[in-house]
């Protein structure tokens, strides 16, 4: 990977960006917000810093978005194989003993004691969606029980401890969503009148403000000052200066997961493209179904829609700018865990193997990163 320089994303305002689904303003209509945002979102914005490169095959590089603290600490997405622990209090109440509380898989807890990983169930009887074995809890103590799931993020150094192959204890590593969503209503008024324009209506965005010292991180192999830069729809803006030092030295410890051989688990660090089937995109690339053992992910992000082009008009001139609908993929959300019974027939991105020029972009930006480790 080419050397990167690292970037701090500071919002001055809210920030919107919108989900995949076509939107049209109209009576009842709400726009739902998408955070954080995929990477090209954020990389046209810092590409938009930037003197116009003459050079054709010039392709910049983008890893990122991320989250940084106040403490300028790493924050990335949390392995979607760990599930939270929580002593089982055996003392009587009341002269009545009490009863062992029922295991919770979907409630984000942040009071556990300590942490295990799904494994694959040894029943092949037992089997998900593209004929993996389903994944369960390993064998507990007595008094233990599962309380639920670890925040959705993760510090930079508990992550690196379970790509170690060990289980982070601390619950103070993990953090619940840094920021809160925030309504925006929109009305179009009639030109001299005070009613509601009939093709426009009331409708509803979904913007997303950061807490207090929060902030997105990104790296980009290219130098830039410190500056402003428009980042998502509405035209707020977003201060941008280069990352602390310390925190340049600590992403260095992300290197050191990237390479395959001898491990049998990945962690996808950013958004993936897995190919199930030609031009049809699930959890699972078909390429693996051979060589996996097990997956623990969540519902696709799907990013694609309603976009605009300009065309050709003669060799050097172009027209106006008119409607067309982009390709929408799911893309397989970062966190996602791949477990392996055989190295997979390719290391490299969960991208498609096919060559094509906007795999190649998907490519320079960073898409699909896995990082590589040992079970515990």
């Amino acid at each position: 990977m080419t050397a990167l320089h690292w970037y701090v994303v500071e919002p001055l305002d809210v920030l919107l960006f919108r989900e995949a689904k076509p939107f049209s303003p109209g009576s009842g209509s709400w726009a739902k917000g998408l955070f954080p945002p995929l990477p090209i979102t954020v990389f046209q914005a810092l590409r938009s810093l930037l003197d116009q490169d003459k050079t054709p095959t010039r392709r910049l590089e983008f890893l990122g978005p991320f989250l940084l603290d106040s403490q300028d600490d790493l924050w990335l997405p949390t392995p979607k194989d760990l599930l939270a622990i929580k002593e089982t209090k055996s003392s009587p109440t009341n002269g009545q003993a009490q009863e062992d509380p029922e295991d919770n898989f979907e409630t984000q807890r942040q009071d556990w004691t300590a942490t295990c990983c799904l494994e694959p169930i040894t029943n092949h009887k037992y089997v998900f969606a593209d004929n993996l074995p389903v994944m369960v809890p390993p064998p507990l103590d007595k008094n233990q029980h599962i309380c639920g799931r670890p925040a959705p993020w993760i510090r930079l150094s508990a992550l690196t401890q379970y790509l170690k192959g060990e289980l982070p204890k601390n619950p103070d590593d993990f953090c619940i969503d840094p920021w809160a969503s925030q309504v925006l209503p929109h009305i179009l008024i009639q030109p001299d009148q005070r009613q509601v324009a009939e093709e426009a209506g009331y409708f509803t965005e979904v913007a997303v403000r950061l807490k207090p010292g929060w902030r997105m991180v990104c790296a980009l192999d290219a130098l830039m000052p410190k500056t402003t830069v428009r980042l998502g729809g509405e035209g707020h803006r977003a201060l941008v200066y280069p990352a602390p030092p310390a925190l340049v030295q600590a992403s260095k410890t992300l290197t050191t997961f990237e390479q395959q051989p001898g491990h049998n688990r990945a962690y996808l660090l950013t958004p993936g493209l897995a190919e199930a089937r030609p031009s049809v995109y699930g959890v699972t690339p078909q390429l693996w179904q051979k060589n996996l053992a097990g997956c623990v992910s969540e519902r696709a992000l799907l990013w694609g829609g309603v976009s605009t082009i300009r065309r050709k008009v003669g060799s050097d001139k172009t027209s106006a700018p008119e409607f067309a609908l982009s390709p929408q993929r799911a893309y397989v959300p970062p966190g996602t865990i791949y477990l392996f019974k055989d190295p997979p027939p390719f290391n490299g991105p969960l991208l498609p193997t096919r060559d094509t020029p906007w795999l190649a972009t998907l490519h320079a930006l960073n898409y699909g990163k896995l990082l590589w480790s040992k079970r515990p």
